[in-house]
């Protein structure tokens, strides 16, 4: 695939955790994942905030099943664009199905 974005993340949303990956570099060049799991209190979910600030990512795709997503988008909808995929869409993901390799490609995706 060849990226477009020099910044996106991924996150692969579930009831108690988010795995989140930040793929940043320039486009001539495979970006480097940058993965790190955050709980779903809203403190926790502050703190992903951050961490995608301070990464200056604002472009975020995120899977979940069920209505996992929605506290996440609600805080993350002012300082980010987001984007919701389907799980049914997305699920030919190469390789065993784990969490760090689901948002990795969630965000190979976006």
């Amino acid at each position: 695939m060849d990226a477009i974005l020099e910044t996106c993340a991924g996150l692969d949303v579930h009831q108690e955790t988010v795995v989140a990956c930040i793929l940043k570099g320039s486009l001539d060049k495979k970006p480097k994942p940058e993965v790190k799991t955050f709980g779903t209190t809203t403190t926790e979910l502050l703190q992903l905030q951050d961490w995608l600030s301070e990464r200056e990512c604002v472009e975020v795709t995120m899977e979940s099943t069920g209505v996992y997503w929605k506290p996440i988008w609600s805080i993350l909808e002012d300082t980010c664009r987001l984007t919701l995929a389907n799980p049914a869409k997305i699920k030919d993901m190469p390789g065993k199905k784990i969490d760090v390799k689901d948002a990795v490609w969630i965000a190979q995706l976006h």
